[in-house]
């Protein structure tokens, strides 16, 4: 068994999970393990970290699965679109599971919030971090307890949160962003933090939509028990790959700027 880390621009999937018809970053992974006549199929022993929403990237989400030792990073990648980048990896015991052997997921979200006061955001994140039911910050309709560890900090325009927890509910974290962003903003009171982590199931246009996808990062998922190595090779290739991502948005944010000043 081998798991291996695995970056990827969201943008242009329709979330991790694999499904009919549409782009998924675990299609790209099956695709190329296959390719490579590592797997046939879906591989076997299977499994990772978490299933990001449509839209959200990772930095080091964790798939592992069955597969030839001559498997690295570098020989995934070769298979691999470029917006999806293995680069380290790390020798697994036969049982080891993905999703239920990651002791803690950290993501971190890039708010843009130039009008926030980051001291009510530090308030409102305060009282939502420890053991709370986030059952008005999900669509699920149980098991929401989670024990969140959260925090942010103020960088620019944005506000940056990072938040970590055992696992997460679907929409969580973003509903959690929302939350504070509206406290931070005075677009909703402190108090509607108590309210919503409170009794009273709270729907419709009282209650908490999630942020938006694009700016949630899956940053880590930590298994004590595996000790993961850098394939260099891999990690140049990904971080040459994502600079000149950050370089064509970067451009594409000054243009905008350009037609929004002269219209």
């Amino acid at each position: 068994m081998r798991a291996f880390r695995v970056a990827y621009d969201g943008r242009p999937f329709r979330g991790f999970q694999r499904q009919p018809d549409v782009p998924t970053v675990e299609d790209a992974i099956f695709d190329a393990a296959n390719a490579l006549g590592a797997a046939d199929g879906k591989p076997e022993g299977y499994a990772a970290a978490g299933r990001t929403d449509a839209g959200v990237s990772a930095v080091a989400q964790t798939v592992a699965f069955e597969c030839p030792e001559w498997l690295t990073p570098a020989a995934l990648n070769s298979e691999l679109p470029a917006s999806v980048r293995a680069w380290a990896s790390a020798d697994a015991p036969a049982d080891f599971h993905a999703t239920h052997d990651a002791e803690s997921r950290t993501y971190v979200y890039h708010c843009y919030a130039p009008d926030a006061d980051r001291s009510r955001a530090e308030d409102a994140l305060a009282r939502l971090s420890g053991r709370n039911d986030f059952y008005n910050l999900t669509p699920d309709d149980e098991n929401t307890v989670r024990e969140l560890h959260a925090e942010v900090r103020r960088d620019a325009d944005y506000l940056v949160f990072t938040l970590r927890a055992g696992g997460f509910v679907r929409e969580m974290v973003r509903r959690v962003v929302s939350l504070v962003r509206a406290v931070a903003t005075g677009d909703a009171p402190l108090a509607k933090v108590e309210r919503v982590l409170g009794p009273e199931r709270i729907d419709g246009p009282e209650g908490v939509a999630p942020a938006p996808a694009y700016p949630l990062v899956l940053v880590d998922a930590r298994y004590p028990m595996l000790e993961f190595a850098v394939d260099e090779d891999a990690a140049a290739s990904t971080r040459e790959i994502f600079e000149g991502l950050r370089e064509e948005r970067a451009t594409g944010a000054r243009v905008a700027e350009e037609i929004a000043r002269r219209t």
